[in-house]
């Protein structure tokens, strides 16, 4: 494998030395960060499972290595690499899988790890979505994530990676990370922090990742680290589990942050060692019980992990000083609720008593109960699913809520794939036999694509037109 020059700082590599574990080699390190960087996938299990998926794929002769900390993790190799991108194959847009770094598949992991299926969680930096989307299939699509993110323009992208994936468990925030633990103190039983940082373990992927880096800069960012993660951890109920993770690799951002938890909280805050996450977690296991994940250990990008236990309750933070304003959804009424749950079932759709229907003029929406419990407390950017919009008719069923709830096999029609890349490229479909219903879901490889309507001798394409692609699509069997 090819290697790239890396933009190394003198001080950052004197820095590495004096804290790369004995057992490790600068030479090594070095060597490592020069290397491009594996590609890696998820797979989402909302969709398949990983036995479906390697089946489904097998043809297309991907290598196809386990990820050891995530069961539906894979090292990705293949010969049409620079042809087709890994985004433009059926599987990637029908989102049977996500492209996720394998190093950030560590904190969900650890989030996960004794076994416990938590019903409130929050994720403190959300965007572009690889981990919330990992925490949705933990989940099952149950409980309730609250998926913040602080940058306007990523919440979209945010928003398009939950949809392609199938979610409708998740409510969006757009918050500065800190208002939290005032906001909702003691509300969760599980919380990711991975953290904004510096990006020292992203050189493989970026060779001027270090461009602009400083001692004082990471001391600065570590500041707002600490911010952070003391907010995150009032919002976290006692005997809940607290994940604070970085990409980046000194210690000022990373141990020293965690140590300055414990040490705020001593009463209330534990670690809980990682030692036994995967087999081989040892070879990147701190004194303190951390995962300091050098790149050359696993050969993926440089990584920490921290997993804490709140202990016992803590002194709340003064309250916080905004308005939520007037929520502006109300409760469908049952009559309402059970014509539009009938005319859901009618294409296909169903979800079960863990969401609920809300109404706000037109539109219907579809809210994971336990979102519930925070109206009022929070103001949401977005909740669970818009399900439709009503008109004289009857309903418009909405993209994002097909690609979550089709189920059964009433009312499919399944594309080939000539017809399924003409419906990504937002063209209307022509079949030989068209189906008796005016309304269907199309479908390929046995997945949702969308709805199609029945117009004349044609299936009125309803593919987002911001989704709409172009080029190559489709991987091609080997």
């Amino acid at each position: 494998m090819a290697t790239r020059s890396v933009f190394f700082p003198d001080e950052f590599l004197t820095q590495m030395q004096a804290i790369m574990p004995a057992s490790l080699s600068m030479d090594d390190f070095i060597a490592a960060c020069q290397r491009p960087l594996r590609r890696s996938i998820r797979v989402n299990t909302l969709k398949i499972t990983v036995a479906e998926f390697l089946t489904l794929v097998a043809p297309y002769g991907w290598q196809l290595t386990p990820v050891p900390w995530c069961a539906e993790g894979f090292w990705i190799e293949r010969e049409d690499e620079d042809a087709l991108p890994l985004g433009s194959t059926a599987e990637h847009l029908s989102g049977l899988f996500y492209i996720q770094e394998a190093s950030s598949m560590l904190p969900v992991a650890a989030l996960f790890a004794d076994g416990d299926l938590p019903q409130r969680v929050m994720d403190v930096a959300a965007a572009p979505g690889s981990k919330t989307t990992q925490i949705a299939a933990r989940m099952g699509n149950t409980g309730l994530i609250l998926a913040n993110e602080f940058s306007a323009s990523r919440v979209k992208v945010l928003h398009a990676n939950i949809s392609r994936c199938g979610i409708s468990n998740v409510a969006l925030t757009h918050f500065d990370g800190r208002v939290f633990g005032a906001a909702l103190p003691e509300q969760f039983d599980a919380i990711l922090l991975d953290a904004p940082c510096s990006g020292e373990g992203v050189v493989r992927k970026d060779p001027d990742a270090l461009k602009n880096w400083s001692p004082q800069s990471n001391l600065e960012i570590a500041a707002t680290q600490r911010q952070l993660i003391e907010s995150a951890f009032h919002a976290l109920r006692p005997g809940g589990t607290l994940v604070y993770s970085t990409c980046t690799l000194n210690r000022e951002e990373n141990e020293k942050v965690v140590q300055w938890l414990l040490a705020r909280f001593p009463q209330a805050a534990e670690v809980v060692p990682l030692g036994d996450l995967f087999p081989q977690a040892d070879d990147a296991l701190t004194s303190e019980g951390f995962l300091h994940i050098f790149p050359q250990i696993y050969d993926c990008e440089g990584f920490f992990v921290a997993r804490l236990r709140k202990t016992a309750a803590i002194d709340p933070l003064p309250a916080p000083g905004y308005k939520v304003g007037k929520f502006p959804f109300t409760p469908m009424k049952n009559r309402e609720a059970a014509q539009t749950i009938a005319a859901a079932n009618g294409v296909g759709l169903r979800w079960d008593d863990s969401h609920s229907l809300w109404q706000r003029d037109k539109e219907i929406w579809l809210f994971p109960r336990e979102a519930e419990a925070f109206l009022g407390q929070i103001r949401f950017s977005r909740i669970g699913l818009k399900l439709a919009e009503t008109h004289n008719k009857g309903f418009r069923w909405q993209h994002e809520a097909v690609i979550a709830l089709a189920e059964g096999e009433k009312q499919r029609v399944e594309l080939s794939q000539a017809e399924a890349e003409e419906w990504y490229r937002g063209r209307d479909i022509y079949l030989h036999h068209l189906p008796a219903s005016d309304e269907v879901l199309v479908t390929f490889q046995g997945f949702p694509l969308g709805l199609a309507k029945k117009v004349g001798s044609r299936m009125k394409n309803s593919y987002p037109r911001e989704l709409v692609r172009d080029g190559r699509l489709f991987a091609g069997k080997a």
